[in-house]
């Protein structure tokens, strides 16, 4: 483990005069294999927030606030562990986990893995795991809270299974509903299977014991998916079926200080546009948001984290780049920010100038400070960072 460089962002703006963000960059692991996914969740019981992550061949956990490394399992298939989800979804302040392997994307029949792992006593010992059903090509997975108050685990590949270039049966979405006894069977519910290809999908948190929606990125656009009465609801924000758009890629909300919501995309999949939606002031309320660009310069862009970094009572974007098949082009981690209410007015800064190859970005408070951090795995650098927000310090 070390400390790197201080990277600082001044941000001189007149409406942000009195703002003047820091972070402080920590490599708590240089020698990740590929850091496919991070979860952030307390996973001992201590009331902090540790780090979890899903790499090629090892999940593992940081231990706050040493960050020692602890294994939770080791290759748990032959191919690449690619996805994670950690939570606490019964209330004993322990983070339940899931794990998501086996990814081969060229494989739309016979690949992927998802995984219930049962924890030791000690939980810095290996844990067990159960294997679940699967639909091919295991992507991503989410811990979701249902109408019932209780928690679902969403699973969403790739690819329709048998799916060819995005051609074929749809992606199933399924949402995993958790038995009494973890070894038995894991029922599940379709949400959703009209996209072709998905790539992402966000959690919009809602008031405690309300059901939570979904935010699905995808070859098709942009779908929001709201539980109800008769099952779950769609209602398309971007529909990219039109000539010029090649659907979006990761996908995360946000909203200004006012309270009017946003979404932030990167389009295409793996993409060079960093993409923002607002509601059309104008339209009805379940039709299609507007589409602005806010950055083109992405190059294979593949993490966005948003929160109130900065203190501005609404949420600001990090995104993350990776260049994975162009060695050349600078990768890093951008900050983008307004204290505008419509949606313009966009200030971008750097956070990482070429020391990380984003694969994944995760936001949390990880010293109880009161400012939200950032966690970020690294593809080609082959790190794990945190970027610790000095904006309280002295």
């Amino acid at each position: 483990m070390r400390t790197l460089a201080l990277s600082v962002i001044f941000l001189p703006s007149l409406a942000l005069s009195q703002v003047q963000a820091q972070f402080r960059e920590l490599e708590i692991d240089a020698e990740v294999g590929i850091g496919y996914g991070i979860a952030l969740a307390d996973v001992d019981g201590d009331g902090r927030t540790d780090i979890l992550l899903a790499d090629k061949d090892a999940i593992v956990w940081y231990q706050n606030p040493a960050w020692q490394k602890h294994d939770i399992a080791r290759k748990l298939t032959d191919r690449d562990h690619v996805c994670i989800a950690a939570r606490d979804i019964d209330g004993d302040g322990k983070a339940e986990v899931a794990v998501g392997a086996q990814w081969n994307p060229g494989d739309t029949e016979n690949s992927g893995a998802v995984f219930y792992m049962k924890p030791p006593a000690d939980r810095t010992q290996l844990w067990t795991p159960v294997q679940l059903t699967h639909e091919p090509t295991t992507h991503r997975m989410r811990w979701v809270r249902n109408r019932a108050g209780r928690h679902d685990l969403v699973v969403a590949p790739l690819h329709g299974r048998g799916n060819k270039n995005g051609e074929g049966a749809g992606v199933r979405l399924l949402a995993y509903h958790v038995p009494e006894n973890v070894d038995g069977t894991w029922n599940t519910t379709l949400i959703h299977d009209s996209m072709h290809m998905t790539h992402n999908f966000e959690v919009v948190p809602a008031p405690a014991h309300e059901a939570e929606t979904l935010l699905l990125a995808g070859r098709e656009g942009i779908v929001r998916l709201t539980p109800g009465d008769s099952g779950w609801r769609s209602q398309w924000v971007s529909n990219h079926t039109e000539a010029g758009l090649a659907g979006a890629g990761e996908i995360r909300w946000g909203a200004f200080a006012g309270g009017k919501p946003w979404i932030v995309t990167i389009e295409p999949m793996h993409g060079h546009e960093l993409v923002l939606y607002t509601p059309a002031a104008d339209g009805p309320k379940d039709g299609l948001w507007q589409r602005r660009v806010l950055d083109d310069t992405l190059v294979d862009g593949h993490a966005l984290a948003c929160a109130d970094y900065l203190g501005l009572n609404n949420r600001q974007i990090a995104v993350g780049w990776r260049s994975a098949q162009k060695v050349g082009p600078k990768v890093g981690v951008k900050l983008f920010y307004t204290s505008k209410e419509d949606g313009n007015g966009w200030q971008q800064h750097l956070v990482d100038d070429n020391g990380m190859a984003c694969e994944d970005l995760m936001p949390a408070d990880l010293d109880g400070d009161g400012d939200t951090d950032l966690v970020a795995a690294g593809r080609r650098t082959k790190n794990l960072k945190i970027y610790w927000n000095l904006r309280k310090a002295p």
